[in-house]
C-alpha cells in the first residue's frame, strides 16, 4: 500500500476503504508519510469530500491513534458534551452541576482555548487552587462523589488530531466540513462516554459562521456519534452575539455560579436549560419537557450549585494531594480571583455607557483582553484575571436569536 496512490484515489473522487485509512493514520503518526503527502490528501478532501464511511473510519482510526479512555470504573451513564465555541460560551460549567444534581454521571475531558475565546479548563483554573489535572483514579473517585468533574485532555488523547490539525491550519485545510467532524468526534469517541451533545455554535463569534454550515457540521457528527454506537444530539445555538454578559475567564465563573443561583442573564439561562435537558434525554432521565422541569427544579432548589461548589472542593483537594501541597486560596469563599481593574465602555452623548452596535463578537474577547492589561499580560495569550464586560447588543432579548434547541439533528 503506497500513500501515493490514497493521494490519487481521492484526488479522482473515489472513496478509500477502511483499511487504506486505518493504514494512512497509523502510518502518518509513525513518522512513516510525510507531512507533504498527508498535505497533498488533505487538499484532496478539502476539495472532494468524504463519504460516510470514510468519515466514520477516519475518525475511530484517530481516535485509536492514542488512548482510549475506559469509563468504566464511573457507576451509571455517562454523558459528554461539546461545543465548539464562542465568545462568553461558559455553559460546561452550568449544566455539567445541573446534569449531575439530576442524577446523571458528567466525566468531562475539557480543552484550553482556541483563537480568541477561553476554553473550559482555562476558566476553571482561574478558581484558587483548583487543578485540572488530575490522575485517573482521583478523576473517578471526583465523579463518584459529586456527580461530576472536569480535567484537561490528555496528551495521549487522539494523538493524530494534534498531528493533523496542525497541518490543516498551516495549508488552509482548517474549514473542510468532514475533517472538523473528524477532529471534534474523534476526541469525544476517545474519552469513552455513553451519550454525547453537541452544541454548534453559528453567527460571527462562532467558528462556524453561517447557519447552512453549522447544520451540515452538526449532521455529519451526528451520524458519526451513532454510527459508533454513541447516542449523539446536535443542537445549533446562536453566537452572534455573546452568550451572557460576562467576558473573560474568572467573570466567566462568577456569571456560571450566579446562573446556578438563578440569578443569570435570560439568553446564557435559556441556552443552559436547553444543552441541560437534552443531555438528561440522552441519559434517559424521561421527554424533553419531563427534563426541562428537573433541570429548572435543581436549579430553584439550589442542588446544581451545591453539586459545582463540591467538585471545586473535591478537584483542589485531589489536586493539592497529587502537588504535594495545601492548594493556595480558598475555593469556599470566592467563585474566582479578583479581576484586575479594566477600562469602562465608552460614553455616549447622555453620559449613558453602551456597545458600539457594529461591534461583533469575534472581536470582543480581544476588546475585553487589551482594555486595562499591562504591557507584560499583553504578550500572553490568556490571563485568568484580565477581563471585563462587554455585550455587543446589550438589548437583545432570548426571543431574537436563532437559539431553535428542540430541533436536535
Amino acid at each position: 500500500m503506497r500513500m501515493y496512490d490514497l493521494i490519487m484515489k481521492k484526488r479522482n473522487g473515489e472513496a478509500l476503504t477502511e483499511q487504506e485509512i486505518q493504514y494512512m493514520i497509523r502510518e502518518y503518526v509513525a513518522g512513516e508519510i510525510p507531512d507533504y503527502q498527508m498535505s497533498a490528501f488533505l487538499m484532496a478532501v478539502y476539495f472532494k469530500g468524504m463519504t460516510e464511511e470514510e468519515t466514520l473510519a477516519m475518525t475511530q482510526a484517530v481516535a485509536h491513534s492514542g488512548e482510549m479512555v475506559d469509563l468504566s470504573g464511573i457507576e451509571g451513564v455517562k454523558v459528554d458534551k461539546h461545543s465548539t465555541g464562542g465568545v462568553g460560551d461558559k455553559t460546561t460549567m452550568i449544566i455539567a452541576p445541573i446534569v449531575a444534581a439530576c442524577g446523571v454521571k458528567v466525566a468531562k475531558m475539557s480543552g484550553r482555548g482556541l483563537g480568541h475565546t477561553g476554553g473550559t479548563v482555562d476558566k476553571l483554573e482561574s478558581i484558587p487552587g483548583l487543578h485540572t489535572s488530575l490522575s485517573r483514579e482521583d478523576f473517578f473517585n471526583v465523579v463518584n462523589q459529586t456527580g461530576l468533574s472536569v480535567i484537561g485532555q490528555s496528551g495521549n488523547l487522539a494523538p493524530a488530531d494534534k498531528k493533523l490539525y496542525a497541518l490543516r491550519d498551516v495549508t488552509a485545510t482548517v474549514d473542510s466540513i468532514p475533517l472538523i467532524a473528524v477532529s471534534i468526534m474523534s476526541k469525544k469517541l476517545a474519552a469513552g462516554n455513553d451519550c454525547i451533545l453537541l452544541d454548534v455554535k453559528t453567527g460571527s463569534g462562532a467558528f462556524m459562521k453561517s447557519i447552512d454550515d453549522s447544520i451540515a457540521l452538526a449532521k455529519e457528527m451526528v451520524v458519526i456519534g451513532e454510527n459508533a454506537g454513541r447516542k449523539t444530539v446536535a443542537l445549533i445555538t446562536d453566537m452572534d452575539i455573546p452568550l451572557g454578559h460576562n467576558i473573560g475567564n474568572s467573570l466567566e465563573v462568577i456569571e456560571a455560579v450566579e446562573t446556578l443561583k438563578g440569578n443569570g442573564p435570560e439568553d446564557l439561562t435559556e441556552v443552559c436549560v436547553h444543552l441541560a435537558s437534552n443531555m438528561l434525554f440522552l441519559a434517559g432521565k424521561g421527554t424533553l419537557e419531563e427534563c426541562r422541569s428537573l433541570v429548572r427544579e435543581v436549579i430553584a432548589n439550589g442542588e446544581a450549585l451545591k453539586r459545582l461548589a463540591a467538585m471545586v472542593m473535591a478537584a483542589v483537594l485531589a489536586g493539592s494531594s497529587m502537588m504535594g501541597c495545601a492548594g493556595s486560596g480558598n475555593p469556599a469563599s470566592t467563585a474566582a480571583g479578583e479581576p484586575q481593574e479594566t477600562a469602562p465602555a465608552a460614553a455616549g452623548p447622555d453620559g449613558s455607557q453602551e456597545a458600539d452596535p457594529g461591534v461583533k463578537s469575534d472581536v470582543t474577547y480581544t476588546l475585553s483582553f487589551w482594555h486595562g492589561a499591562t504591557d507584560d499580560v499583553r504578550q500572553q495569550m490568556y490571563d485568568h484575571a484580565i477581563s471585563r464586560f462587554n455585550k455587543a447588543y446589550p438589548n437583545v432579548t432570548v426571543e431574537q436569536t436563532r437559539l431553535d434547541s428542540d430541533a436536535y439533528v
